[in-house]
């Protein structure tokens, strides 16, 4: 409905344009314009018409670039407007409005454009790496619980993954005494060599107001980005202690959707009891570690860490929780659809992410 209005909008002042041509050139009296208008004044009011009706046709189509003729067709009509401010001057409003949600979309441009870019670089680095399938002899050396969830997953004898392109819908609550959820869709690469991911989340949080969201970890360093309409920096942490540390835990909790990654050169494992391991990861100066529960048919059930909660400096360590819901079979492996990450505070559990893997690809050449 926001896009018909305006679309509408847009396509009612660009027609309004025509009216400058049509005195210039005298094929109608235009008695609402009372100044004289020459003809090549004429021929810039047809202009300008021609591209805020171009404008509607490329919004309405998708069209990503809409806002660079956008930026044209309002500053062109907008120098009209002020040499004919008498007449004109209440052009001024569809023109800010116009110019407001080009900026908008210029900023979602180079948001999208950033983490395209990021995803492009964990992408590449991943080319002509080893993806021959995960043997019975490659997990042997596994502590047991881990060796028996690798088997229960159905990786063995598979190829193993080296790149993931996964969807989420998601469910978010941005502050502990939040009430309700917020729905929002996530997309989500990774890659096993070397270990990387990129994450992204779409949110609306009320109509016309978006947050976006992205989490990266890419050579051994973290990074969350969280940007108001695309365009203002609510979150903006990368490369310092705790983040690259928190970073580096998330890749290690979500290796459950792409399992043959636990015999990953950089992944270590300690048998705790026969439910459960402590799984370590160091990789380009930067550690941390998890345990995992399995249930006895080798099930994963949690995977919960001491992460520090934020990037900021008096970030806090605190315990984090992955908690499993429902296991699917998804491309011949099971793997959790659906889990919640909830973080252990003083003043209670805040289960603040719930999440359900919608789509899951391994080793293709994905579409960014």
């Amino acid at each position: 409905m926001i896009r018909i209005i305006f679309t509408t909008l847009i396509g009612i002042h660009g027609l309004i344009h025509i009216l400058g041509f049509v005195k210039a050139f005298k094929y109608a009296a235009i008695k609402e314009l009372t100044l004289p208008i020459s003809r090549s004044q004429g021929l810039l009011w047809l202009l300008s018409c021609l591209l805020f009706i171009s404008i509607s046709i490329l919004f309405m189509a998708g069209n990503e670039l809409w806002w660079l003729t956008a930026g044209i067709a309002v500053l062109i009509s907008q120098v009209l407007v002020i040499v004919f401010w008498r007449d004109a001057k209440f052009g001024t409003i569809p023109n800010a409005v116009i110019l407001l949600v080009s900026v908008v979309a210029l900023a979602e441009f180079g948001f999208e454009r950033g983490v395209s870019n990021e995803v492009e670089q964990i992408l590449s680095r991943s080319v002509g790496k080893d993806t021959s399938p995960l043997s019975t002899e490659m997990i042997t050396s596994l502590p047991e619980p881990v060796e028996h969830w690798l088997k229960n997953t159905g990786v063995v004898g598979k190829e193993r993954v080296l790149t993931v392109r996964l969807e989420q819908h998601v469910q978010m609550k941005m502050q502990p005494d939040q009430q309700d959820w917020t729905e929002a869709f996530a997309l989500q690469y990774f890659t096993t060599d070397p270990p990387a991911f990129i994450w992204k989340v779409d949110m609306q949080l009320i109509p016309l107001v978006n947050i976006s969201g992205r989490d990266r970890f890419m050579g051994g360093k973290g990074g969350m980005l969280i940007k108001l309409l695309w365009l203002v920096p609510v979150v903006n942490s990368s490369d310092n202690e705790k983040i690259n540390k928190g970073t580096l835990q998330r890749y290690l909790g979500e290796i459950v959707w792409f399992p043959s990654a636990a015999v990953s050169p950089f992944i270590t494992w300690e048998k705790i009891d026969a439910l459960s391991a402590k799984a370590s990861m160091t990789y380009m100066g930067t550690t941390g570690s998890g345990i995992y529960q399995f249930d006895e048919h080798g099930n994963f059930l949690s995977f919960r860490a001491e992460r520090y909660m934020g990037g900021e400096d008096d970030a806090q360590l605190r315990e984090w929780v992955i908690a499993v819901k429902e296991n699917k079979i998804m491309n011949g492996i099971k793997i959790p659809a659906k889990m919640e990450v909830t973080w252990k505070l003083d003043s209670g559990a805040w289960t603040w992410l719930k999440l359900e893997i919608t789509r899951i690809e391994y080793n293709e050449t994905f579409e960014k």
